[in-house]
């Protein structure tokens, strides 16, 4: 399916959805209802599973999706979307949810380079980027153990110099077949 079809199937059913006015079933304010921010992976099996399987409606909790379930970088856009729920959007809780069976885990760069070239990205822009200091490798690179991996993203959390203390920042794994939650970190324990 070309990605004009992609397109053209999307607009077509949006347009129907505002005019049959579906959406009223889904409103609600920009609060998370809970009171809570997730992180997780942007894993496909995720996207119904992940709320039903914690019992959330629409509106119930603040969603930040990335590969990984990773804050790879303690000012990056994930840390940021995560400080304001919790100081502008009322989130008082922070969920990091890895998953088993993750594309990141195991993910070495030198492959996902080689691809990039494949697709067109030349040598010398790989490169002026490892000239300028960015260890592309390393950046793209993904992790070994999904439990050791929501454990180190909870750390960054939890540690930050401008998460305000008191916030419960909790590490749980879920199965992206049953649903199944397993705990790593207890955000009350800590």
């Amino acid at each position: 399916m070309n990605n004009l079809t992609v397109l053209n199937e999307i607009l077509d059913h949006n347009k129907k959805f505002v005019e049959s006015h579906e959406y009223e079933k889904y409103e609600t304010t920009k609060f998370p209802n809970k009171q809570m921010v997730i992180l997780t992976c942007m894993d496909t099996r995720l996207l119904e599973l992940l709320p039903k399987a914690l019992n959330l409606g629409n509106g119930d909790a603040k969603i930040i999706k990335d590969a990984g379930a990773l804050v790879s970088h303690p000012f990056g856009s994930v840390m940021r979307s995560i400080l304001i729920a919790v100081y502008q959007l009322q989130s008082q809780e922070v969920l990091v949810i890895g998953h088993h069976d993750c594309g990141m885990s195991g993910l070495k760069g030198e492959p996902v380079i080689e691809t990039m070239k494949e697709r067109g990205i030349s040598e010398e822009t790989i490169n002026t980027l490892s000239y300028s200091g960015i260890d592309i490798k390393q950046w793209l690179h993904g992790f070994d153990n999904v439990n050791e991996s929501v454990e180190h993203s909870v750390g960054i959390i939890k540690n930050h110099p401008l998460m305000p203390k008191g916030v419960p920042v909790h590490g749980l794994v879920i199965d992206p077949k049953t649903g199944k939650l397993d705990l790593v970190v207890d955000g009350y324990q800590n």
